[in-house]
């Protein structure tokens, strides 16, 4: 079995993972490195995807930073979404398998399901049930307010099948923050929260360790964790 390194540095500045990631995607583009999985927090962060919209970061440049919000456009896929305290943020630098024949091309749409998966069957330990939608990314709940997305996934793949970014799972996140972006561009949906919907908030560490054991059943990995 595949052996999956897990790296849970704590709360980590956005620009500093950023690097990180870089780095990490190095290595495993030359097979220096084994797979990995980064599980960690940021402070206040709204980052624009590759074809993010400017309009749809509703904070100027001085409430941003009265509210101590940093802004960054990177290179993943999607629109605009906030990172923060209480939020789980995962990077997996994982090779993916290139599909057999002429070709060889990745499977990138069953990555992400992956993704969704992992996140579906973690929700599911704490009594939530969530859901993909069809034609958007991320995980969604069913709420008396409608469908609100709990889980942002952007992810890019380099020429070498290695992953860099993720996904995001709001647990006990300040959705008050959210108030500041239309969040992935989407203007007739909301975001929630597991503490929102149960109620409380919840033991990070325990979310964590639960996201774990589903990614290792997902993506056929033995998960070691390797301290930061």
């Amino acid at each position: 079995m595949t052996i999956c390194e897990v790296w849970q540095p704590g709360c980590v500045p956005y620009e500093e993972a950023w690097n990180w990631q870089a780095e990490l995607v190095q290595a495993r583009s030359q097979d220096a490195a084994p797979d990995r999985l980064l599980l960690l927090e940021h402070p206040h962060t709204f980052t624009l995807g590759s074809a993010g919209h400017d309009e749809y970061v509703l904070w100027d440049e001085a409430e941003r930073q009265r509210r101590g919000v940093a802004l960054f456009r990177i290179d993943r896929g999607g629109d605009v979404t906030y990172h923060g305290p209480g939020q789980m943020v995962g990077y997996p630098i994982l090779k993916l398998p290139r599909a057999e024949g002429p070709g060889r091309k990745l499977d990138v749409r069953a990555y992400l399901r992956n993704i969704e998966a992992v996140i579906i069957r973690t929700l599911a330990d704490f009594g939530i049930t969530g859901k993909p939608l069809d034609g958007l990314t991320g995980v969604w709940v069913d709420t008396p307010r409608g469908e609100e997305k709990i889980c942002a996934i952007g992810v890019k793949i380099n020429v070498k099948a290695v992953t860099k970014h993720g996904f995001a799972l709001n647990v006990n996140t300040d959705l008050s923050y959210f108030d500041g972006i239309v969040p992935c561009g989407i203007m007739d949906k909301g975001v929630t929260s597991m503490a929102q919907l149960l109620g409380e908030p919840l033991d990070m560490n325990v979310v964590a360790q639960r996201l774990i054991n589903h990614f290792g059943t997902v993506f056929g990995c033995d998960m070691v964790d390797v301290p930061a």
